[in-house]
């Protein structure tokens, strides 16, 4: 498994909130399993009590990505960095998934936590995977959504570090915005154009009167 892997589970845990509309699905122990995936034996970890743990996890993550959306480069790193300090992992080699022609291990690198909770757990991978991601591809390929209200986070794993929303559905919904944007803009310069121009004639016909 890619170590850049790991970074989803940082944008899984911030996008349980939005908090521009009011809304916040990490809410019990469930959803909190939920975010582990398929890593059900992290899962079983959980309890009640990292529901709140999680929320906290989740606000300076969040403050991560608001940094980085924001130029603030040192500041990104510098709250990163105070996570992977406070949830370590080890890196280890891995083989669990094999080569199907000869059945030899197929070696690659895994992070290895040593959580005394599911939250420090997760936390840890989350961290080491946004920290991988930072130096791979840049502080600038963290951001938050630009079609508002959404302000969810997302990587950009584009290019030509274009991307600018979250999914296809946010980057449709503000691409209908400014065409209707453009099309009132229109609107009023024509009727305006249109009352210059009737104002215009009716002194013009005035004033030969």
């Amino acid at each position: 498994m890619e170590l850049a892997y790991y970074s989803d589970y940082a944008v899984r845990l911030v996008n349980t909130e939005e908090p521009s509309r009011g809304q916040d699905s990490l809410t019990s122990v469930e959803a909190v399993r939920e975010l582990f995936g398929a890593n059900q034996s992290a899962a079983r970890r959980a309890t009640d009590s990292d529901v709140t743990r999680f929320r906290s996890v989740r606000g300076r993550l969040r403050a991560v990505f608001e940094a980085a959306d924001g130029g603030d480069e040192t500041l990104a790193v510098d709250l990163l960095n105070s996570l992977l300090l406070e949830f370590p992992v080890s890196p280890q080699i891995s083989g669990h998934d094999h080569r199907d022609d000869d059945g030899s291990p197929l070696w690659h690198m895994h992070l290895a936590d040593h959580p005394s909770n599911a939250t420090a757990g997760f936390a840890a991978i989350a961290a080491m995977g946004l920290a991988f991601h930072l130096t791979e591809y840049g502080v600038n390929r963290l951001g938050l959504c630009e079609a508002p209200p959404c302000r969810n986070a997302y990587l950009d794993t584009s290019t030509n570090r274009s991307r600018r929303y979250c999914s296809d559905r946010c980057a449709t919904r503000a691409n209908v915005a400014a065409y209707r944007a453009r099309k009132r803009l229109e609107a009023d310069r024509s009727a305006s154009t249109g009352l210059t121009a009737d104002s215009a004639q009716r002194t013009t016909v005035n004033g030969e009167r």
